[in-house]
């Protein structure tokens, strides 16, 4: 690992970086697609609005991540889980409603 990082140096951590935010953004994918499904069968514009600005923030996140300096990751992509939360407060909306027959 050394002898990698002395022969490549910042290209070695660059590539890290964003070896790791792609990681990142592939694990969150399946939670947000399936949010995005499930809460927007009952509240659909605030389903689309909510997942217009996690696409933005996870833009941010990864650039951010990307530039080589993990911490820029967060300045606006720390947003991005106010959009999960209210996406799951949309799928947690729904599922009351069927239990309580609409």
């Amino acid at each position: 690992s050394s002898g990698i990082n002395a022969e490549y140096g910042k290209d070695a951590k660059l590539f890290n970086c964003v070896q790791r935010g792609h990681q990142n953004s592939l694990e969150m994918m399946p939670m947000f697609f399936m949010l995005m499904m499930v809460g927007g069968l009952r509240h659909p514009c605030v389903s689309a609005s909510l997942g217009v600005l996690y696409a933005v923030t996870r833009y941010f996140y990864f650039t951010g991540y990307s530039s080589g300096d993990p911490k820029k990751r967060l300045t606006v992509g720390k947003y991005g889980f106010f959009a999960l939360f209210g996406l799951m407060g949309c799928a947690i909306s729904l599922g009351i409603s069927l239990l309580r027959g609409f």
